[in-house]
């Protein structure tokens, strides 16, 4: 009986220890909360959370308008991932001739550096700076188009087409309030960009056709005072401005409080309307939301992170990204967001991610990562299993001289060994319950025979059959 409870308290542990890597998102319960949002005078407009890409408002988001030089976020992004900063981009006749509206005056045979330009395009909205630009990078405008193009496909852009760098009006040039915010999103995310977006003023040395600097101001009225101090937000880091007499205004700003980066576009509202609510959504988003770290906040794992349970080790194989947060409004708390784990996704050093959901909005997630803890190999059953179970669980690591043999977290083997268990533990029980059984039956039978009459145990010794004999006679 102790070899029953022993293998039935193994058959526990190692269920409850592969249970602690799922959740059972039946025990949280969403709030139906969400803060009431303020009106806005654009016709499309949307907020977004920078790190986590949680939309906090949205205003006919998928509604397709013309960027204007919005454009332009997209240009500068794609020049710092192709090119070098200290490349030197000569301007072509028509970089300087099929170009209108914003510029800083540029001549047929202009050199400046590409980081030079991406200040030209960022600051001055320089459209002859971003078509000279589109060319350095794409060999032509047409080729540099179609990068643009591309790259919104990646993103995950839906309602976006691009036929030009530079966002002047073109009909078959249109994007929506959501896809400019994936965009303005992944443009944030390289360093030099926050750099460039986030300059107030910046000055263009001498060059080969202009002996004079050319000074240059950030158009964008909510970071610098560019012609009035009134729009000017203290929470501004950046962004973009646009206009043409078709798109209207449109604006792209980023802005920081309180650990969020938010994103916010406007497009098609007349002036000054885009500072109005754009400023309006922030100061919402700001007073009402709250953001928060997966790994600091998540109790209902074990102790804040993922494991694998005890297979004959303490060490942890996986943890919680610690970049990971969710976006909720301030009067929930973070048991509050349900947390779905998906491992259907897993290569590399990322064993699943773990995302989270409030009020019916995906408000975060974080990547479940590999610590790269090393365990012995194991064996269940017979070795074919073992080989199958190492084969599943074995990576080589980066030096092929050592070969460590590391454990990949694959939650279906985790499962197929556990139903494995499960069946052995069932099979022996049965088997342990079967032979008592016998045992019982046994002392029954052998105690049947020892009641017997002792007459018929004398009658059946020697000593009696003799006298027998000795009587007949």
């Amino acid at each position: 009986m102790k070899k029953i409870k022993r293998a039935a308290c193994m058959a526990v542990a190692i269920v409850c220890a592969v249970c602690s890597i799922t959740i059972n998102p039946g025990k949280v319960q969403a709030a139906d909360f969400w803060p009431e949002a303020p009106d806005v005078q654009s016709a499309s407009a949307i907020v977004m959370e920078a790190s986590t890409g949680t939309i906090l408002y949205e205003k006919n988001s998928m509604d397709a308008h013309y960027p204007a030089s919005i454009t332009k976020i997209m240009t500068t992004l794609l020049a710092l991932e192709n090119g070098n900063l200290s490349d030197t981009v000569t301007f072509s006749s028509d970089a300087v001739y099929k170009t209108e509206g914003s510029g800083i005056a540029r001549d047929v045979g202009e050199q400046m550096t590409l980081e030079q330009c991406l200040y030209a395009v960022m600051l001055e909205s320089a459209n002859e700076c971003a078509y000279a630009v589109a060319e350095h990078i794409g060999g032509t405008m047409e080729n540099f188009v179609s990068m643009m193009n591309q790259k919104a496909a990646e993103l995950g852009c839906q309602n976006t087409h691009f036929n030009n760098p530079h966002g002047l009006q073109d009909e078959n040039h249109y994007t929506c309030a959501y896809d400019m915010a994936l965009i303005a999103k992944a443009a944030w995310q390289n360093e030099m960009f926050r750099i460039i977006t986030g300059t107030p003023s910046y000055m263009i040395p001498p060059t080969n056709k202009h002996v004079d600097e050319t000074p240059l101001q950030n158009h964008n009225c909510m970071l610098h005072p560019f012609r009035t101090a009134k729009h000017v937000y203290e929470y501004c880091v950046g962004g973009k401005t646009g206009y043409t007499e078709a798109a209207n205004s449109t604006l792209v700003t980023y802005a920081q409080k309180d650990g969020m980066t938010l994103i916010c576009v406007v497009m098609d509202v007349q002036s000054p309307g885009q500072w109005d609510d754009s400023r309006a959504l922030f100061d919402y988003c700001f007073d009402n939301f709250q953001i928060l770290n997966i790994a600091d906040n998540e109790t209902r794992l074990s102790g804040g992170d993922v494991d694998t349970g005890d297979f004959n080790t303490n060490e942890k194989f996986v943890n919680i990204d610690t970049n990971g947060a969710i976006v909720i409004p301030k009067t929930a708390t973070f048991t509050d967001a349900v947390p779905t784990v998906d491992d259907s996704n897993a290569s590399g050093n990322v064993a699943g991610r773990i995302s989270y959901t409030y009020a019916d909005r995906v408000v975060g997630g974080a990547d479940i990562v590999k610590t790269g803890a090393t365990v012995e190999p194991f064996a269940f059953g017979n070795v074919d299993a073992q080989t199958d179970t190492e084969q599943e669980t074995e990576t080589l690591t980066d030096t092929e001289q050592t070969k460590e043999k590391t454990f990949r977290i694959n939650f279906r083997v985790i499962l197929r060994i556990l139903l494995g268990i499960v069946a052995v533990v069932a099979v022996v029980l049965l088997a342990l319950f079967a032979f008592s059984k016998f045992q019982i039956w046994r002392r029954r039978v052998s105690i049947d025979r020892n009641n017997r009459s002792p007459y018929k145990t004398i009658k059946a010794s020697k000593k009696w059959k003799k006298r027998r004999r000795r009587r007949r006679r």
